[in-house]
C-alpha cells in the first residue's frame, strides 16, 4: 500500500529548482499531492517536469521579488491547482561573508528583497484562500542564523530572524482558523547555498562542508514532511535542526 500522505493537497513551493525546495516538491509528489514548483530558472523547472512527468506537477517561472510575477502566477493557475493548502516558502539566499563595514550594499538589498519582501508578498497572495477554506499549512524556511549570529552573517541572519518572527506573528493573527504556520530553522546543509553565497566559487563552498556530515536537502524536507503529517490540531511554531557535528559556538572575546 502506498503512503499517500499528501493526497488531496495542493502545494506551492518557491525556490523549487534546487535544495530544500526541490526535495520538498519531490516528497509532496511521492506522497500523492499536487505541486506547483516555482523558481527563476526555467531550464531547471523544465528538467524537473520532464523527469517526473506527472499531471500532478505544474512548473511555473516565478520571481518572488516582483509583484507582477506573483500576480501572473496566481491568476494563471488552472482549476486543479487553485486551492493551495500548503505554502512552502523556500526562495531565499545568502550573499557574501564580509563584515558589515565592508559588505556590498547591493548584496544586502538582494537578500532583503528575496528573503523578506518576497516571502511576505507571496504569503499575502496565498493566505486569504487558506483562511477562506479554513485549512492549510505555511512552512517558512528560516535558519539557525536567526538565533545565532556569526561574523559576516549580518543581513542574512537578520532576514532569517524576520522570517521566524513573521511566522510567529502569523500564528497570532490566524488564531481561530485551522491554518498552521511553522518556521523551519536548519543549520549546515550541503545544498547550493554556499555556492550562491560565494557567487559560484565551488572551492570556497566545498570548504564550508569539509569533514562534516552536513544535512542534505532531502534530510530537511523529511523533517518538513513530518510537520505536515502531524494531526491537524498540532502546530509546530518553530523547529531548529543541525547536523550532529554542528553546535552553538562559545562567546567570542577580543583579548587584544
Amino acid at each position: 500500500m502506498s503512503d499517500a500522505w499528501a493526497t488531496d493537497r495542493i502545494a506551492l513551493v518557491t525556490g523549487a529548482t534546487s535544495g530544500f525546495g526541490e526535495a520538498m516538491a519531490r516528497r509532496l509528489l511521492a506522497g500523492g499531492g499536487r505541486v506547483i514548483a516555482t523558481g527563476r530558472r526555467a531550464d531547471r523547472l523544465a528538467a524537473l517536469g520532464a523527469e517526473l512527468a506527472t499531471e500532478r506537477l505544474l512548473t511555473r517561472v516565478l520571481d518572488v521579488r516582483e509583484d507582477a510575477s506573483i500576480a501572473d502566477l496566481v491568476s494563471g493557475l488552472p482549476e486543479p491547482f487553485q486551492a493551495i493548502d500548503i505554502l512552502f516558502n523556500n526562495a531565499g539566499l545568502a550573499l557574501g561573508l564580509k563584515k558589515a563595514h565592508e559588505a556590498d550594499v547591493d548584496d544586502w538589498q538582494t537578500m532583503i528583497d528575496t528573503n523578506v519582501s518576497g516571502l511576505v508578498r507571496i504569503t499575502r497572495a496565498i493566505l486569504p484562500g487558506m483562511v477562506a477554506r479554513n485549512r492549510g499549512d505555511v512552512i517558512n524556511m528560516s535558519s539557525v542564523a536567526a538565533s545565532y549570529p556569526y561574523p559576516g552573517g549580518n543581513v542574512y541572519g537578520a532576514t532569517k530572524a524576520f522570517v521566524r518572527q513573521f511566522s510567529l506573528n502569523l500564528r497570532a493573527d490566524l488564531l481561530g482558523s485551522k491554518v498552521r504556520v511553522t518556521s523551519i530553522e536548519p543549520g549546515m546543509a550541503d545544498t547550493e547555498f554556499s555556492v550562491v553565497r560565494f557567487k559560484g566559487d565551488q572551492t570556497s563552498a566545498d570548504k564550508v562542508y569539509a569533514g562534516v556530515h552536513a544535512m542534505s536537502g532531502d534530510d530537511v524536507a523529511l523533517v518538513c514532511e513530518g510537520v505536515l503529517r502531524l494531526p491537524a490540531h498540532i502546530n509546530i511554531n518553530s523547529l531548529e535542526l543541525m547536523p550532529v557535528q554542528q553546535a552553538f559556538g562559545p562567546f567570542a572575546v577580543d583579548r587584544g
